[in-house]
């Protein structure tokens, strides 16, 4: 998979002669109507024997455009879905910088620019998607340009449980910690990637030693609380349990942290790489009166997630 860097109006990659099968859209989560489009833009590539591609933005347009006050938080981060992207077959990808000289450009010019410009014979996006200033561009006006040289799908949206598949929907369940729901908006488990950092190692002394995670910046973090999870570490897969919070039975700073207790694992990892794959809550944080008592509650949530991670073996 071939990825372009877009920065308006100074870099512009040089086209496919071929042309483009593309998807566009932002893509935050690239769950399952997501995956829709992606799958339509490489299938329809394969029948029109061009090269199959997506259009993605980076950083999210709301930075740009002020709409919101509070930190952007990304369901999957750039590079995620990149990894994402090539898995799913994509040739090529454009990541087009959202800058303020981009978000000015005319609906028009982004059609002139950014769809014919970049030889694209077949260009795929969802009912809701609008481009160019102000947002004023819509999927009508993209028809408006179809013709023998490009064709146009606008993709109805995706409906699971009677209610749209969208990041907003992602992002509430994530916040609600309600990880099953999660999995089956995206299509496979959250996931979270970081680097293990050295935390008060207060574990040890409970026998549940932890990795404590620092995750890679601008990653959405789930609600509070305790999780079945798997963490990769060195490239191989180890079942565990999660604890997201402040940790109030050990510690009165306000900063919250990550640890992983992984199940049938003891060697030391700090600086390591690592990626959690989140499937289950176990149950909600909670102070307790003993250090006893937290170590019968961590006992307790080691084996609910061995049985619930064995039932997942069971399904994957």
């Amino acid at each position: 998979m071939t990825v372009h860097y877009i920065t308006y109006p100074t870099k512009m990659p040089t086209p496919d002669n071929k042309g483009y099968a593309l998807a566009i859209g932002f893509f935050d989560g690239l769950h399952k109507g997501h995956q829709q489009l992606i799958n339509q833009a490489v299938a329809s590539a394969h029948q029109k024997g061009i090269r199959s591609a997506v259009m993605t933005f980076d950083p999210h347009p709301s930075i740009v455009l002020g709409g919101k006050k509070e930190e952007i938080f990304y369901i999957t981060p750039l590079k995620q879905k990149l990894e994402l992207l090539q898995a799913h077959g994509v040739d090529d990808v454009f990541v087009v910088r959202f800058t303020s000289d981009f978000a000015r450009l005319s609906p028009e010019t982004f059609i002139e620019q950014f769809i014919l410009g970049l030889h694209v014979r077949h260009v795929i996006a969802g009912f809701d998607f609008s481009f160019g200033s102000f947002g004023k561009g819509n999927m009508e006006l993209m028809q408006s340009y179809a013709s023998p040289q490009l064709t146009v799908t606008t993709v109805p949206k995706f409906v699971l449980d009677d209610e749209k598949v969208s990041s907003t929907r992602i992002r509430t369940e994530l916040k609600n910690g309600n990880m099953q729901q999660v999995c089956a908006l995206l299509g496979r488990p959250f996931q979270l990637d970081g680097v293990v950092v050295h935390g008060d190692k207060r574990g040890r002394t409970i026998q549940f030693p932890t990795a404590n995670v620092e995750p890679d910046e601008g990653q959405f973090i789930p609600a509070n609380g305790v999780y079945a999870v798997r963490m990769k570490v060195q490239d191989q897969w180890f079942d565990g349990v999660c604890n997201v919070g402040f940790k109030p039975t050990v510690q009165s700073e306000k900063k919250l942290s990550i640890e992983v207790h992984l199940i049938e694992f003891d060697r030391d990892i700090y600086g390591e790489q690592v990626r959690i794959h989140w499937y289950q809550p176990i149950r909600k944080e909670q102070k307790f009166p003993s250090l006893d008592a937290l170590k019968l509650q961590i006992s307790l949530d080691k084996q609910q997630a061995i049985a619930l991670l064995t039932s997942q073996h069971l399904h994957t």
